[in-house]
Formats: C-alpha cells, structure tokens, sequence
C-alpha cells in the first residue's frame, strides 16, 4: 500500500467568493468526508500539493491528511482542474475507515517479454491500463503485475485472470481484455506517385537484323 503526508488547514466560508480567496494566497480549497464524520471544509498549498501529486497515483495512494494536528487516512476522491488554464480549483478527500472496503481503480503493470514478441516479432497490444476493485483500506496494493512472458500470437490476458489481492472483488467485466499478442503487420513499400517501376529483370533488348549477302561471304 502506497501512502503519502499533506498537510491540510480548516477554512472559513463557503462559495465561489470565499473560494476564489484562497486560490489567490496560493491554496486549493477542498472537502474532507467520510462514513462517521461530517464533512469539513479546508485548503491546502497549492505548490505543495502539485508537488505531491506528481509523484504519487492519485486514485490509489493513501494519504495521511494533517489538519490542524490531528490525522486522517484519506483518500483522493476528485480533483477539480480549470478547463484550459489547467490549475487546480477544488479537491476532495475521503477518509478511510479500518474494516471499510473502498472502491479504487489500480494501475496494471505488464511483467516480461511476450513469447510472440520475443520469437515471433509480434506486438503486445495494451488494452487496459487500470483495474477497478473493492477492497480494504490496509490491502490497496500500488499496482497489479500482469505477466504476459507465456503469451503467444493470437493469445490474450483477461480479466479473470488477474491474481488481486485476498478478500479484494473485481468489479471489471472478468471477460475484458487486457492485453493480446498480435501478429506483426506486413512492410509495404509504396511507390512515389509519377516513378517509373522498372522491371524485375531489365535486360537489353536483342537487335535482330536482316544478314546481308557480304555477310554470308564472310561466315563461308
């Protein structure tokens, strides 16, 4: 289980007033909620939090949220971006209760080289990249190896099977696809428009002529 520290403050006051107030000194305003507490308004640094987030998984880290001295195992629940400057404008965290499964979305990570790609010049086709569970807080696992070292041409990874942790439940179609071996596509050369194709076997044309009678002599 990946986990991560950030620190939090309460905030006072509440809509787009009050909020565009804090991004101006710098912070995100937020929310925390869970199961047994009540929602709670709050901000966190902005260069801080970017910071956090760009070396962590967002989804599926665990976050250990100081607010005002006490803590909190939270999660990232949404993040709220403006649409073309690009920056964060609201976050929301969950806190997690031991016991209390909770629904996150793992990242695959693909283990080996594929027997088709290694002996037979296939191509590993990824067709998902993240798998949904519901699991335990203390069983998030960072990622999911998905070994695809056996996998032939024409051959695919499927949901089902995936090994997840114990007592976690997929919630992906078992059938889905991950991944499949394809076969390697065919090189064609295209010609430039206007190029002349020579023959394959060019050869100079055999000149036949008429033997003239000095000719006959000669060969006598």
């Amino acid at each position: 289980m990946a986990t991560a520290s950030l620190t939090a403050k309460k905030r006072d006051g509440t809509g787009t007033g009050a909020a565009r107030k804090i991004r101006q000194a710098g912070d995100v305003p937020g929310i925390i909620y869970g199961h047994s507490r009540e929602p709670q308004t709050l901000a966190v640094n902005n260069r801080d939090f970017e910071k956090l987030l760009s070396q962590i998984n967002a989804a599926s880290t665990v976050i250990e949220l100081n607010l005002d001295g006490t803590t909190s195992r939270t999660l990232i629940r949404e993040l709220q971006r403006h649409p073309y400057r690009r920056h964060l404008v609201h976050v929301d965290f969950q806190e997690l209760v031991a016991g209390e499964k909770v629904t996150v979305r793992i990242p695959l990570r693909f283990v080996g080289v594929a027997d088709g790609v290694r002996n037979s010049g296939g191509i590993l086709d990824q067709i998902m990249h993240e798998l949904e569970l519901r699991v335990d807080p203390s069983a998030i696992p960072d990622h999911i190896d998905v070994d695809v070292t056996e996998l032939t041409i024409g051959h695919s990874f499927h949901v089902r099977d995936i090994r997840v942790p114990e007592g976690a439940t997929v919630l992906d179609d078992e059938g889905a696809t991950v991944c499949v071996v394809t076969a390697p596509k065919a090189v064609v050369e295209e010609v430039p428009v206007g190029a002349e194709v020579a023959p394959e076997a060019a050869a100079e044309p055999e000149l036949i002529r008429k033997v003239k009678p000095e000719d006959e002599e000669e060969e006598k």
